[in-house]
């Protein structure tokens, strides 16, 4: 990146949520999607007796990690197109009773989720890593109680799968949520504040 050109980044990963978001702070993105050799999933395991905080920072760095030995293999096979350029690399976990919550299996491990959470105060963790760096935001969510039916309903929507905690505030859940004290983004997927407060050193002005 020249010091004359408008930053822009490479962001690692697929959500739509997240593009949604830099695209709200006027960050100019490229997608570097992982290979189809790659394990993705693999590096969201969880190790035993692991703690939500640590989990989602661990698992942020090392698709950071992965992502730059990525660039660096395209960069090797097609070097034309894919430039030099910071990355940007985003997990979000879900923690009740310190359990970790990540995305549901099926709709069956999905109802089973939504039905901890119902009633209960949880936490979201979502860790950015940019160039090294990495921020933590931690939010806590309470719901109001929800019945077997909402559950089955939501389930069938088809929205809980691929989320982790198993539900998308920014969807049909924001109507069970009656307190969110932290950062509204950060449970989406990315958190503002953070992932500015990173990008302000590569010459981001916000």
């Amino acid at each position: 990146m020249s010091s004359n050109a408008a930053p822009w980044l490479y962001l690692a990963s697929q959500s739509p949520r997240r593009r949604q978001l830099l695209d709200q702070l006027g960050v100019s993105h490229r997608l570097l999607l992982p290979d189809a050799h790659e394990d993705a999933e693999g590096l969201e395991a969880v190790l035993p007796n692991e703690r939500p905080e640590d989990y989602v920072q661990r698992v942020t760095l090392a698709k950071w990690e992965a992502a730059q030995h990525r660039l660096q293999r395209r960069r090797e096979a097609v070097g034309h197109d894919w430039e030099v350029g910071p990355i940007l690399c985003a997990d979000t976990t879900v923690a009740i009773d310190n359990d970790i919550l990540g995305k549901p299996a099926d709709d069956a491990d999905a109802a089973s989720m939504l039905s901890r959470l119902s009633g209960r105060e949880h936490r979201v963790l979502t860790a950015v890593v940019v160039e090294g760096g990495l921020r933590l935001s931690t939010s806590h969510v309470r719901w109001r109680v929800l019945s077997a039916d909402e559950i089955d309903r939501y389930v069938a929507s088809g929205e809980p799968m691929g989320k982790a905690g198993a539900y998308a505030i920014q969807g049909r859940s924001g109507a069970w949520t009656e307190r969110i004290d932290g950062s509204y983004s950060g449970i989406m997927g990315l958190p503002l504040f953070e992932t500015a407060e990173l990008l302000k050193p590569l010459g981001w002005h916000f």
